[in-house]
């Protein structure tokens, strides 16, 4: 597990752009993360300064996008597509992606929406993310429904008074 803070972040975002110009310096996670920097001038300015960026607070009533968040949306749905983590996520990728011609920016911001409100329904309610809400929320859009079987979440391993394990 990483230690990882939203000045490290942004830094890590920083460090990339600052080497794009020599990308044989950059490890595999960092040209992974180019990539998505790259398809997103508009948040050069961010990435140019990020100094001055570091404890900005994007709100979503101010109506303007974290694009710290954004980016860092991409590389976890492009990290959790490379691994099927969830399983089944490649393919939906891989589907969406086909949908719109291999434009993965467009399949992956349809995806981030799903991830996004996962990630904010596990902070609002102080629990773990729920692998099933996701999933289903991620098969929606390759016209799938639920899975026929729940998953178990990894917050809920351990707990058996919530599973009940068969062998």
């Amino acid at each position: 597990m990483y230690d990882v803070n939203t000045h490290d972040v942004r830094r890590f975002f920083a460090h990339v752009w600052q080497q794009r110009f020599n990308p044989l310096q950059l490890d595999a996670l960092q040209l992974k993360a180019l990539r998505i920097v790259e398809a997103h001038p508009e948040y050069g300015r961010y990435l140019e300064d990020v100094e001055n960026w570091l404890d900005k607070e994007w709100l979503p009533e101010d109506g303007e996008e974290n694009p710290f968040l954004h980016l860092s949306l991409h590389l976890s749905l492009q990290e959790q597509a490379a691994i099927d983590q969830p399983p089944g996520i490649r393919a939906i990728h891989a589907a969406l992606c086909a949908r719109y011609n291999d434009d993965w920016v467009r399949a992956e911001h349809d995806m981030m929406d799903a991830l996004a409100e996962t990630l904010w329904e596990a902070q609002r309610y102080g629990r773990g993310l729920d692998v099933n809400a996701y999933m289903t929320r991620l098969r929606k859009l390759v016209g799938l429904g639920q899975e026929d079987n729940a998953r178990i979440n990894p917050h809920e391993v351990g707990l058996s008074d919530k599973i009940s394990w068969r062998g």
